[in-house]
């Protein structure tokens, strides 16, 4: 079954793929999916992968993705999470193959931990500030040296026009909330943290 899209909503469209990292697929799901105030919703929120197939993440969970490369609706935002294992990704060329051809259309492309090796094995963020997990901006810069590396031990989330990166875990809320402001207003973002209550982690 497929999942009904709005065509008068942007949609977010969230790569999977096996042995993604769990938390940075259901954050940007969990920040895009909340309804505003007067429970209008604002975005559809799909899951993406190249086969119609399980795929099962790092920590264990199943997950069936709602489209395929091949009958994936038009994407305003593409999210990249990542894997303890990103040569397999980068070495995947039909994962890469999407993300350069969706960045042709998309308004943003955000990349967590280490979905950045895969925005620059595309090219897609080459002369584009960019972050990847802690202690990984040393090995990304050495890889792919088009694109300006920021300090991971400095910055957690950065933008840089339509590229938006993260350390992941659970900063990948962070920088979903901070795309979500961009294309919806500062009130909406702090009404969906307080539904996350993360309030309450600063108090903790």
């Amino acid at each position: 079954m497929k999942k009904t899209i709005d065509s008068a909503l942007p949609t977010i469209g969230i790569l999977i793929f096996d042995e993604f990292l769990t938390n940075e697929v259901v954050a940007p799901m969990d920040v895009f999916a909340k309804k505003d105030a007067s429970d209008k919703k604002l975005f559809n929120v799909i899951l993406v992968a190249k086969e119609d197939r399980v795929f099962l993440s790092e920590e264990g969970l199943q997950v069936l993705p709602d489209f395929t490369f091949t009958d994936v609706p038009t994407l305003n935002v593409l999210v990249v999470p990542s894997s303890n294992n990103p040569d397999r990704q980068t070495h995947d060329k039909e994962l890469i193959a999407f993300i350069k051809k969706e960045n042709e259309t998309t308004d943003y492309i955000a990349s967590h931990c280490a979905g950045a090796f895969m925005l620059g094995e595309s090219g897609v963020a080459e002369n584009k500030q960019i972050v990847t997990y802690c202690s990984g901006s040393e090995k990304l810069q050495q890889d792919y040296p088009k694109l300006l590396v920021m300090d991971d031990t400095i910055v957690s989330v950065i933008k840089d026009g339509k590229i938006i990166s993260s350390n992941g875990n659970l900063v990948s809320y962070i920088a979903s909330l901070q795309l979500l402001e961009l294309m919806t207003s500062k009130g909406h973002r702090k009404y969906v943290e307080e539904q996350l209550l993360i309030n309450k982690l600063k108090e903790l």
